[in-house]
């Protein structure tokens, strides 16, 4: 798979979490020298005040702070498993423990503090172009999982047809796929309806109902 990577940043925002301690000033001045502003969320609680609903995938960027246990919490894509914005950690204090959380965010790039310049492009390229090429495979492999169901749906309609109208394999195809470009829809998502559509209700036909009449008779009905 191959993918044309992202070079330019020029454009984008930093949500930078972490406490101000003046180690950041290199970290803001490289960043505008690529375009990229810089905003610094409240920290009230121990927990950052982020508008999650706001993040917008194809501008922000959000560095957290290791080092500030809990600081940020979000949701990730449960098909994904990827945050709604490219997060990059701060790393400090290089425990595993610290660590491992930064990659429960779902981090696909590291910066150690205190930050260094000439690091800083480096980790954004692999942080920004990593959550791309993962959100990327993901839509591939939903689309794969999408096009598998619609294939058995495929199958399963042939056969019926082939049961019902007495037809070959081929007969049977050929005539679904007739169907569906009279419908203009597609293969898969036509032979759903087909079999939907098609589908016996419970057979009652051989159930009997016993009701006790006057004397201890009972009546079938």
């Amino acid at each position: 798979m191959s993918s044309r990577l992202l070079q330019n940043f020029k454009g984008g925002r930093a949500i930078v979490v972490t406490r101000r301690g003046g180690w950041e000033s290199a970290l803001e001045t490289t960043l505008a020298k690529l375009g990229v502003s810089t905003e610094y969320p409240e920290i009230i609680d121990g927990r950052a005040q982020i508008d999650v609903a706001s993040l917008q995938a194809d501008r922000d960027i959000l560095f957290v702070d290791g080092d500030l246990e809990g600081a940020v919490a979000i949701e990730l894509n449960p098909a994904s498993h990827l945050p709604p914005v490219p997060v990059i950690g701060l790393v400090g204090v290089e425990a595993p423990s610290r660590l491992k959380a930064l990659v429960n965010l779902g981090a696909t790039s590291f910066l150690r503090k205190p930050v260094h310049g000439g690091a800083v492009y480096t980790s954004l390229f692999m942080g920004i172009n990593q959550f791309m090429l993962r959100a990327e495979m993901s839509e591939r492999l939903q689309d794969l999982e999408e096009r598998r169901r619609g294939r058995r749906a495929v199958i399963r309609a042939v056969i019926l047809l082939m049961q019902q109208g007495g037809l070959d394999e081929e007969e049977a195809y050929s005539q679904l796929r007739r169907e569906s470009m009279r419908a203009r829809q597609n293969m898969e998502l036509y032979c759903e309806e087909f079999l939907s559509k098609r589908a016996k209700p419970p057979d009652t036909s051989g159930r009997t109902t016993g009701i006790t009449l006057q004397g201890g008779n009972k009546q079938a009905i």
